[in-house]
């Protein structure tokens, strides 16, 4: 499985801790994004939601080409829509250097994960909280990060999800260290110790973040966190 340069980099820099602009000051976001660069963010993510597959609406393709336009971060993108299939094209054209799709809006993802990985973009799937291992499992040996959603998607804020840390555990079991294993949902100072126990490598945080005042203060103590007690299974 060929890697990316992008994917090469968050290899070496695990664990990486990724803002998700999803919960930032949308009046100030070109101030929001160049704070967290300055806070040491090693990559952003944006959640792009359809009304569709989860019941809001977020942002689209021209804030992703703002947001590249406007960093020098890698963009990890998370689509949270119905059709992503429809998509992929324009959102790599747009700047994601990641792409994630859901396994609940595929009932065959191979096609569209081979396609992903002709286009040179780092390839993830996602499951929801009540979405089992098993409907991911034949589909693996085409990713290059597993995402396990912490939370049902749609909205921040809400409270971490258990049910997670036994998929992230179980799936170091199911991956090798080529696949990045991310959590995304209610990670704050408190939940990123059970999840790098449990083998993320990723940790996706939103409103934990963007509700604090220093912003670099916070990235620190939580990637600190996360590297003291990361446990992966050789």
């Amino acid at each position: 499985m060929s890697i990316s340069p992008v994917l090469a980099e968050l290899h070496a820099s695990v664990p990486v801790v990724e803002p998700s602009l999803l919960a930032c000051d949308f009046a100030q976001l070109g101030q929001e994004i160049r704070r967290v660069e300055q806070a040491g963010a090693r990559m952003l993510h944006l959640d792009i939601m359809d009304g569709h597959f989860v019941p809001n609406l977020s942002f689209g393709v021209p804030v992703v080409e703002a947001v590249h336009r406007s960093t020098h971060l890698p963009l990890d993108v998370h689509l949270m829509i119905s059709e992503p299939a429809r998509y992929v094209d324009t959102f790599r054209e747009a700047g994601a250097d990641l792409l994630t799709v859901h396994i609940e809006t595929l009932p065959d993802p191979r096609p569209l994960l081979h396609q992903m990985r002709r286009m040179g973009v780092g390839v993830g799937i996602s499951l929801n909280p009540p979405t089992p291992l098993s409907q991911i499992e034949g589909c693996l040996d085409l990713c290059d990060h597993v995402l396990v959603m912490s939370v049902m998607p749609g909205f921040g804020g809400q409270e971490f999800e258990p049910v997670a840390l036994d998929k992230l555990r179980r799936l170091q079991t199911m991956v090798g260290p080529e696949v990045l294993l991310q959590v995304d949902g209610g990670v704050n100072l408190e939940t990123v110790r059970q999840c790098a126990l449990a083998g993320a490598d990723l940790f996706v945080v939103g409103s934990a973040l963007f509700s604090q005042e220093n912003y670099g203060q916070f990235l620190e103590e939580m990637t600190g966190l996360a590297r003291k007690n990361t446990c992966k299974i050789a």
